[in-house]
Parts: structure tokens; C-alpha cells; sequence
């Protein structure tokens, strides 16, 4: 598949998600908890493969979410009219919601209750990480913002305006991700200056506003430093 196809094939998939994030608070509240899974993973210090599980039950919740947005648009297109199968066909996709929102809350709390009761017996201590752990959290934290920021604001497409800068986001992200990790300044100048160029770029394309662009990067670079300065 050509670049350009792609491109506008993955837009047109992000702007699926936006609007599903826009129009349903059950979305919102599931990329909320999306975040909360993240950083509660974090101070626990639970393993990999129980975050990955965590993280997989995510994406199924958040999935089956869109799914859901998607059968009732299709249902009110093809019964305009009040109609009784209509009703059903919504309350059986509610209810395939329910079931996987139910069942990851209980695997949830099979893999996090006890790691719960020890974090506050235990005083409160924050698990800490490596670099590279920290900043691909960070990674998807601000892509999650991101996201949920771009559905509040409801303006431009999803890798074209609106508010704020996806690419500055993670252009920053990246920036204070290598700058901690690697503690030395030409790597962190070199990835410093191919930020500012993405930032830059977006403005002399007219994708974004300025002021766009430097929310943007304020966003990864608040987030991004936040949770290097908990968690390593």
C-alpha cells in the first residue's frame, strides 16, 4: 500500500476513535482508566507479563467499545423509526461491553488487589523503573491524552490540526525520554532539534497553530518528566 494511502487510511481509523471518544463518555471513562491501569502498574512494580495482560484488557474493552458506537450508528440508519429489534440489537452490544468491562475489573483485581494491600502496608513506597520502561509508558500516556484532549476540543482530523499537536507531543515525549535516560547532551541536543524541526514543520504545512504545536509539547514534556521523576 502506497505511503499516502496509508496515511489517510490511518486518519481516517483515528478519526473513528476520536469520535467514538467525543460522542461516548463510556469511552472516555474507559481511556481514563486506560491511564490510571498505567500508572498504578507503575507504582506497584507488578511484572511484564501481568502488565501485559493488564494492558491487553484494555485494548479489548476499548475495542469492543467502538465496536458498540459502531452497531448503534448502524442500527439508527437502518431503523430510523423506533423499533423493537433495534432496542435489542443495542442491548445485546451493551451487553458484550458489560461483560468485558466486568470480567477485566475482576482480573484486575485478581492481579492488583493483593500488590494494593501491600503498597499501603507498606508505607506508601513507589516501585522504581528503568528508563526505558518509564518513557514507554509515557509513550502511550500521551498518546492517550492526546487523544482524549483532540475529542474535548472536537476541531481538525486526528494527524492533521486540532488541538493539541500529536506529533510535538511525542516529539517532546521522546526528547526528555532520551535526555534522562542517556544524561548526556549530544544525544539530547541532537533529539532536541529533530523535535522542534517536527514542530516546526507542522506549522509551515498549516497543519497546526502555534499555539497548538507548543501545547503539544508541553504535554509530552510534563508527563514524560513527571513520571521519570517518580518512578526512576
Amino acid at each position: 500500500m502506497p505511503l499516502r494511502k496509508w496515511i489517510k487510511s490511518a486518519n481516517h481509523a483515528i478519526e473513528g476513535i476520536l469520535h467514538a471518544a467525543k460522542t461516548q463518555r463510556h469511552m472516555r471513562y474507559h481511556l481514563y482508566a486506560a491511564i490510571i491501569i498505567l500508572i498504578v502498574s507503575l507504582m506497584l512494580g507488578i511484572d511484564w507479563s501481568e502488565f501485559a495482560v493488564l494492558i491487553i484488557l484494555s485494548i479489548v474493552v476499548l475495542s469492543v467499545e467502538m465496536l458498540n458506537t459502531a452497531l448503534e450508528l448502524t442500527t439508527d440508519v437502518l431503523f430510523p423509526e423506533y423499533d423493537q429489534r433495534a432496542k435489542e440489537i443495542k442491548d445485546i452490544a451493551a451487553g458484550a461491553v458489560l461483560i468485558c468491562a466486568l470480567g477485566a475489573v475482576v482480573i484486575g483485581y485478581i492481579i492488583l488487589f493483593e500488590r494494593l494491600k501491600n503498597f499501603f502496608y507498606s508505607g506508601l513506597e513507589v516501585a522504581k523503573h528503568t528508563g526505558s520502561d518509564i518513557a514507554v509508558v509515557a509513550l502511550i500516556i500521551v498518546l492517550i491524552l492526546v487523544v482524549i484532549i483532540k475529542a474535548f476540543y472536537g476541531k481538525g482530523t486526528p494527524l492533521k490540526g486540532g488541538m493539541p499537536s500529536g506529533h510535538a507531543a511525542v516529539s517532546f515525549s521522546i526528547w526528555i525520554a532520551v535526555t534522562l535516560i542517556s544524561e548526556s547532551f549530544m544525544p539530547s541536543l541532537l533529539v532536541l532539534v529533530m523535535a522542534i524541526l517536527i514542530a516546526q514543520s507542522r506549522v509551515n504545512v498549516g497543519a497546526h497553530k502555534p499555539l497548538e504545536v507548543l501545547a503539544g509539547a508541553m504535554l509530552g514534556i510534563t508527563v514524560t518528566f513527571l513520571l521519570f521523576k517518580i518512578f526512576s
